[in-house]
């Protein structure tokens, strides 16, 4: 069984995969040459679906960090007999900089082992197993590293010191002194045709300065945030960077599956894929971090994505593969026992079938946040996005999954009808763009209509609050939405009601916000980062800075020691839970900093 807590791993990034190192110096999860690839190192799900491991020999004191500004990590390991820094960095393209990152990656996991002081043993294993762990390679040495064959790719670890080999596995020992380093680097080759090539020492120091160099490039042109928790902001803004696909300019929900959203249970689901729902809000701190080109980007992959099942009349997608891919059928992997038993594992997402309304509120608010609104669009555009609004202006009364994917019976979902007010809302504001002079005001009556049914069917008197669903009692807290999208005002008595009946019913005992009570699935979930965001941003919108303040707070507080959030928190013991870096979570964190920058602002005389 693997249970490392979640919190304890550090992610590397080249903008096309994503790996994480624990402080105990082993890569446990690798994904090689995506996101959404199989993973040739995945204890993270099962202890022997593959690792690589550099520690030192006995009990250790640990420290680590990113670089100022750059996604590469440090950890720092003190002994009785002395000190190393352990350097992690998936390499990105040789002397990238600014907004080329990630666009030449060579996918090679970049490793650097140091004494600073005194001396110590240092242990390291290497166990690649590709595609989950199914296979276990051939491995044999070659001058200046270790080959293995098995699988799609041959996988080249290039390592200075002698390795024994069992059983797939290659272990060795090295008595390291003050000054001594090593460097090691492993990459991969497609299984047929020439095989990789070590790489030598220089080489691999001279990919680890320009990896922390692009980094730090792409960090000062994305500085504009002037504001509270400004390192944060900026931190996340990299975080996001690194849950980047560079080639299409998609962005992945997180760069894990099937860690659990309650342990034991079944919440195990695969979110190494690109999400409609979170588009405008991805968007808005994208805005904030000063991504102006990645804003473009994003935009333009969920456009290319998604134009075509419009044409054909069918609903909008909620989700596609990072390389624009619709079918994402889920396929559960049984050898795996994932994390502390949390079984399934699976691959693929199955809620690329449901339908969810709130799309379309979505795809139109990124729009009118990317595009502009005077200027006529380019044909292909303007007719996607009138394919849209018309889609949302026709279906909005009928049912859904909901933002949150459920997986029951559709329903009149609160959250559903007001994207699809907020697709028209921004339609109309699009108008001149998109050339609808003449659907203006066909477009204005249906927004009316749709905010007369959410102000009657959602709003319940007994609750004091916006349900969520139309004529019931449940709360949802995609109800502070309400305010985030220009529904309502943050003043708004029935706004302020819904905030305080959230914060009230909705959040546990470490101030953190449930997303419901209530669903069709077996187990309870934790609590949701993002959700919490939302509290603290809504009562940022609200005028109580102050309240905003803590719970944003409470929220941040739940950042590891390298400032990487979780999806959720177990109410129960506090430990992070679900996929992992959250990219919603880190989505929250910038736009609610940036509302509470603008609320306290706007309180100065």
């Amino acid at each position: 069984m693997s249970g490392r807590p979640i919190n304890d791993y550090a992610v590397l990034s080249d903008c096309r995969s994503a790996a994480l190192v624990g402080t105990d110096g082993s890569v446990d999860w690798w994904c090689l040459p995506r996101f959404d690839s199989p993973a040739i190192f995945a204890r993270l799900l099962d202890n022997n679906a593959g690792h690589w491991s550099i520690r030192p020999c006995g009990s250790t004191e640990v420290t680590r960090r990113y670089r100022d500004g750059a996604l590469v990590l440090e950890t720092t390991y003190h002994t009785r007999t002395g000190t190393m820094v352990l350097v992690d960095a998936l390499a990105v393209g040789r002397r990238e900089r600014g907004h080329t990152l990630g666009s030449a990656s060579p996918g090679a996991l970049l490793r650097q082992v140091t004494c600073t002081q005194g001396s110590m043993v240092v242990d390291v294993a290497y166990a690649p197993r590709p595609e989950f762990g199914l296979i276990h390679p051939l491995m044999s040495p070659v001058k200046g590293g270790l080959i293995a064959h098995g699988g799609t790719l041959t996988l080249m670890l290039s390592v200075p010191i002698e390795l024994s080999i069992e059983q797939s596995t290659a272990r060795g020992q090295v008595m390291l002194r003050a000054g001594e380093r090593l460097d090691m680097a492993l990459h991969a080759g497609p299984a047929w045709g020439d095989a990789p090539k070590p790489w030598s020492r220089r080489r691999i120091r001279r990919r680890l300065t320009d990896t922390t160099n692009s980094w730090r490039s792409w960090t000062a042109l994305h500085q504009a945030y002037r504001g509270p928790w400004q390192a944060q902001v900026e931190h996340s803004g990299r975080v996001l960077q690194a849950l980047t696909f560079a080639p299409t300019g998609a962005i992945v929900a997180a760069a894990t599956t099937s860690l659990p959203e309650s342990i034991g249970g079944d919440r195990n689901w695969d979110y190494r894929y690109t999400w409609v729902r979170d588009a405008s809000f991805t968007l808005q701190a994208l805005a904030t971090a000063s991504c102006d080109k990645e804003k473009g980007a994003f935009f333009g992959f969920l456009a290319r994505a998604a134009a075509t099942q419009l044409q054909r009349g069918v609903d909008l997608q909620v989700m596609y593969g990072i390389g624009g891919e619709r079918d994402l059928s889920e396929r559960p992997m049984p050898h795996l026992t994932g994390w502390r038993d949390s079984a399934p594992v699976r691959t693929g997402n199955d809620a690329w079938r449901q339908r969810q309304l709130d799309v379309y509120g979505e795809l139109l608010d990124a729009a009118h946040q990317c595009l502009p609104r005077d200027a006529p669009l380019d044909p292909p555009v303007r007719s996607f996005l009138l394919q849209a609004v018309e889609a949302a202006a026709s279906r909005w009364r009928e049912p859904d999954q909901g933002i949150w994917e459920v997986r029951g019976p559709s329903r009149h979902f609160l959250h559903s009808k007001l994207m699809c007010w907020v697709a028209l809302d921004r339609a109309i504001a699009m108008a001149p763009a998109l050339q609808a002079a003449d659907r203006v005001e066909g477009w204005k009556a249906i927004r009316e209509q749709i905010r007369t049914a959410i102000e009657e069917e959602g709003w319940n008197d007994h609750v004091g609050a916006f349900s969520q669903t139309f004529g019931s009692e449940e709360l949802d807290a995609s109800a502070l939405v309400l305010p985030l999208v220009g529904f309502l005002p943050g003043t708004d008595p029935r706004v302020r009601s819904t905030v305080q009946a959230i914060r009230s019913d909705l959040t546990d005992a470490r101030g953190l916000v449930h997303r419901y009570l209530k669903d069709d699935m077996p187990t309870r979930e934790g609590t949701f980062l993002l959700c919490t965001f939302w509290l603290a941003h809504a009562l940022a919108i609200s005028g109580d800075v102050t309240g905003a303040r803590q719970v944003f707070e409470t929220a941040l507080a739940h950042a590891n020691d390298v400032g990487l959030l979780g999806e959720e928190i177990s109410s129960a013991t506090g430990e992070a839970l679900g996929n992992y870096p959250q990219a919603l979570s880190h989505i929250g964190l910038i736009n609610a900093a940036r509302a509470i920058h603008v609320a306290e602002h706007a309180m100065q005389p």
